[in-house]
């Protein structure tokens, strides 16, 4: 097994100058959900030249599979990349280097099971779109893209090291008040202001902050105001993003939000209409088996999740259809540090997700899920101790 891994390190090595050209070229062509078009091309052209047999557009435009092995041999490993980017600010969530160790673990992976006596086991690199806001794998997983895997990887750059993310289940709302338009000067008593239902909703979100749960978030924006100053606004609209650390608190949190849209609409004498989106974010859980073989690997890296390292009791970091992920498949999503204390999505993650610091943090952690994923395929015991904890995992449940 050690020897297997240490052919995997070495294969990542030869491959590094190109796996930072493609990271370098994804940088520097953002493109946004479901448009990955260049990211596709780029990916899956380098993944059949490594000798994988590649799906594209695999049951989604910018999506993709790449595949070695056999399954009826051993495990079903696969290792996600992302590639999608944010507008404006582009890769200022790190996709490009979510992509670049992605492929860097899928070679060092494939080259190990070459030099396999005998095979061990089926790879797949997925290239999933549209993370942010898409919900590219939840996409996919309807469509049975995650079907037969026996684990999942990814990682996730941020300002710091933290091996298992409290990362929360998301659903976005649209929000919309209608009242009656009037000429705003000569006859606002005949009008019915939709603006200050949305102006009243956002402040008495706010005020339900003081009694939200520390763990929960509602953050949101006016996306419709009215089309003139000496119109009273017949319409208008909100926009937001609510987060709890599971299914069942994200049920609760909705039914709070809501009296905060209807409580508008009574003040103010608009009718209100609400939608949550269909594709919820459900929050990751990290199998404690899997997260603990590749806590080792990193280890022997040299990765210590201490000098760079973010507490995890710390607060929630955000949310990604990875946690869907999570509910089918024994998964983990480590996130890692890339040279900086910028935050994601800034200009100043941006600038540092394209620096040459990124690199060696990038590569190491392709490094880590290469040596972990030799693990799955050479020791039972993780394995079976793997899918005993997924299946007796009672979020799954719930």
């Amino acid at each position: 097994m050690a020897e297997l891994k240490k052919v995997a390190c070495e294969a990542i090595d030869k491959v590094s100058s190109e796996l930072n050209d493609i990271s370098q070229e994804l940088w520097k062509n953002p493109e946004l959900n479901f448009n990955e078009h260049h990211a596709h091309t780029i990916l899956t052209d380098f993944l059949e030249n490594q000798g994988f047999t590649v799906d594209r557009k695999y049951k989604l435009d910018t999506a993709f599979r790449a595949t070695f092995g056999d399954e009826s041999a051993g495990p079903h490993v696969a290792v996600l990349c992302e590639y999608d980017a944010l507008p404006e600010i582009g890769h200022a969530c790190g996709h490009n280097l979510i992509a670049e160790l992605g492929v860097a673990a899928g070679v060092g992976i494939k080259t190990a099971m070459e030099a396999s006596e005998q095979p061990i086991g089926k790879l797949t690199v997925l290239g999933t779109p549209a993370e942010e806001g898409g919900g590219g794998k939840i996409l996919l997983i309807d469509k049975h893209g995650f079907e037969n895997f026996d684990v999942s990887m990814m990682s996730h750059p941020v300002p710091g090291d933290i091996l298992k993310p409290r990362m929360l289940a998301r659903q976005r709302v649209t929000v919309t008040y209608k009242g009656k338009a009037s000429h705003a000067a000569a006859f606002p008593w005949e009008g019915v202001n939709a603006l200050d239902a949305a102006v009243t909703c956002y402040q008495t979100v706010s005020c339900m902050r003081q009694q939200m749960k520390p763990t929960w978030r509602v953050h949101g924006i006016i996306t419709k105001g009215g089309l003139r100053p000496n119109i009273i606004p017949e319409e208008a609209a909100l926009e937001y993003y609510i987060r709890a650390p599971n299914k069942a608190e994200l049920h609760m949190l909705r039914e709070k939000i809501m009296n905060c849209f209807e409580s508008a609409a009574t003040a103010t004498g608009c009718k209100v209409e609400y939608n949550f989106s269909e594709m919820p974010y459900l929050n990751v859980i990290s199998n404690e088996a899997l997260a603990s073989s590749f806590e080792a690997n990193a280890r022997e890296l040299g990765l210590d999740f201490k000098e760079h390292g973010m507490s995890t009791d710390s607060a929630p970091l955000g949310s990604t259809d990875m946690g869907n992920v999570s509910y089918v498949v024994p998964s983990i999503h480590p996130f890692f540090y890339i040279g900086t204390d910028e935050v994601n999505h800034t200009r100043g993650f941006t600038e540092a997700t394209g620096a040459p610091a990124a690199q060696p943090y990038t590569i190491l952690q392709g490094k880590a899920m290469a040596m972990t994923a030799i693990d799955v395929f050479t020791n039972n015991d993780l394995l079976h101790r793997i899918k005993t904890e997924f299946d007796n995992e009672p979020q799954r449940k719930a």
